[in-house]
């Protein structure tokens, strides 16, 4: 009997190694020394311990992700000491609330999508700049719109640049800086405010401080921005990306905290985070077809600061906010 039993553990155990779910951990106290150096996390005595109960706590929600996706896979990254409430309250949007206005929208000139290639990635074009990190602030709908004037203007032929999400954090009134905000608020005050300095020039803080802005120092301006998809229509965003470049988009990135790689393919639909869509394809391995979303949470995280979401199911509202910048 007890020979039986120790044969069944041992089945289990392998089962969920071959996925890479360390469904058991007595060595969790191992675990949580690894990455206080990989990560360089410091604490006195008491905190230490709220943080490896916390830490502990997402191993098990890191465990039921893993079964509950399969086409991807869940990990330690550099957010496993913060709990679910506090990764929201620093790195998304809890209060986000999205509104989409008719008169914005115009449809991108259709391409034919049953002519399309299988894969196709705008960093392949050298129409995306590298991986930013928006730290513990809320500013991602500043990254976004930023990160697709930045594309635009290269497609434009311009040489690619690096803009400045401080300069929309600290200076548009319409939105709360590290508090959160929205990408058409950030592009409209782009607009009026005549452009965007440099990233050089208007570095990034990771805080709400008062706004610099020099006029002299615009490098790009913008004369408008438009919504190009309706009604959640993900082939009429797969027309849009593949004409128009990389895209602007809104996304529910909950269940991001704890992601590695492979193919998001289980996402709520409560938006609370703002990306940028890049491109597409199939996983040759299971023929999934999925969309490629740069993140701005450094390239330290997900693969190289990218994460992949399953297509055609709206998957973490990934079409339910879609915008583009006119340069």
């Amino acid at each position: 009997m007890k020979v039986t039993i120790i044969l069944l553990l041992l089945v289990v155990a392998c089962v969920y190694a071959s996925r890479g779910i360390p469904k058991f951990r007595p060595d969790a106290a191992r675990h949580w020394k690894e990455f206080c150096g990989k990560y360089q996390k410091n604490y006195d005595a008491e905190e230490q311990l709220h943080r490896y109960k916390i830490f502990k706590h997402n191993l098990k929600i890191i465990d039921h992700l893993n079964v509950r996706d399969e086409s991807a896979s869940y990990g330690i990254t550099k957010f496993a000491d913060l709990s679910s409430k506090e990764f929201s309250h620093r790195y998304l949007l809890p209060n986000y609330k999205p509104a989409f206005t008719e008169d914005k929208y115009e449809p991108v000139v259709a391409a034919e999508t049953s002519a399309l290639p299988d894969n196709f990635d705008w960093r392949d074009k050298k129409a995306v700049t590298p991986v930013k990190d928006q730290a513990q602030c809320g500013s991602c709908w500043a990254f976004s719109t930023v990160e697709e004037i930045e594309s635009q203007w290269i497609l434009k032929g311009n040489a690619a640049l690096e803009l400045s999400p401080q300069q929309i954090v600290d200076c548009d009134k319409k939105d709360q800086g590290c508090n959160g905000g929205d990408t058409p608020t950030a592009y409209e005050y782009v607009i009026s405010a005549g452009g965007l300095e440099l990233d050089s020039v208007y570095p990034y803080k990771a805080k709400n401080e008062k706004c610099q802005f020099n006029a002299s120092d615009v490098a790009v301006k913008i004369s408008g921005w438009k919504y190009v998809v309706k009604d959640k229509n993900e082939t009429e965003m797969l027309s849009a990306l593949s004409t128009a470049g990389p895209l602007s988009i809104c996304v529910d990135a909950e269940p991001w905290q704890h992601y590695k790689n492979g193919v998001l393919s289980k996402c709520a639909k409560h938006l609370d985070h703002c990306v940028q869509l890049v491109g597409y394809g199939v996983e040759a391995s299971t023929n999934t077809t999925f969309w490629t979303v740069r993140n701005s949470w450094g390239a330290d995280w997900g693969e190289e600061g990218y994460i992949r979401i399953g297509r055609d199911k709206n998957l973490c509202g990934i079409a339910d906010e879609v915008t583009v910048a006119v340069i």
